[in-house]
């Protein structure tokens, strides 16, 4: 059985994205972007609600082909490019970049994926992610506090129907006061 972690910056109030779908409080250190890309590096499987596979696909198909880019973004955009992913979207018509799209139920298709064998799964995008934390789909939850406070906005979390015992498995302070905590969801 394959392995699902949500991951995602996220504001020390709880957001992973300010009002009006704002990521400028987010850029990470050069270490905390590195240790995403080898994240990405390592992910068999990347599922994607449609807003985060449109603001990830408008950038890093051809983010290294941009004036200024650094040797960790051409890294990362490969690494992003090649790995696959699956887009769930009722409304996107297509996907590309090493994606598929799926219309249908999310929580069946993410139960279906799981139970294939394969490298372990990120999911990402706060609907998504949500409905996968009330069915109880996710293992491992990590996040990549960063001190501010953003007031507002899409939340990590959603509104659970029953409580979620985790426990912590590491802890990695990066530059800048950003705080990684990573959590294993009790079985």
């Amino acid at each position: 059985m394959r392995k699902l972690t949500f991951a995602m910056n996220v504001s020390l109030d709880g957001y992973i994205a300010a009002p009006g779908d704002d990521l400028g409080w987010s850029t990470p250190s050069d270490e905390l972007f590195q240790w995403w890309s080898d994240r990405v590096g390592s992910t068999g499987l990347s599922l994607y609600g449609r807003k985060l596979w449109e603001t990830m696909s408008s950038h890093w198909p051809i983010a290294d082909q941009q004036p200024g880019v650094t040797p960790a973004e051409v890294e990362f955009a490969h690494r992003w490019r090649d790995m696959p992913k699956v887009v769930f979207s009722s409304t996107t018509g297509t996907v590309d970049w090493n994606a598929r799209l799926v219309t249908g139920d999310a929580v069946t298709e993410i139960s279906r994926l799981k139970a294939e064998d394969g490298g372990p799964m990120d999911i990402g995008g706060a609907t998504l992610a949500g409905a996968a934390m009330r069915a109880g789909l996710i293992d491992e939850y990590v996040l990549a506090t960063a001190p501010v406070l953003v007031g507002g906005g899409t939340p990590f979390f959603t509104a659970l129907d029953n409580w979620v015992n985790l426990n912590l498995v590491e802890t990695r302070t990066f530059p800048d006061g950003v705080v990684l905590t990573r959590y294993e969801t009790k079985r």
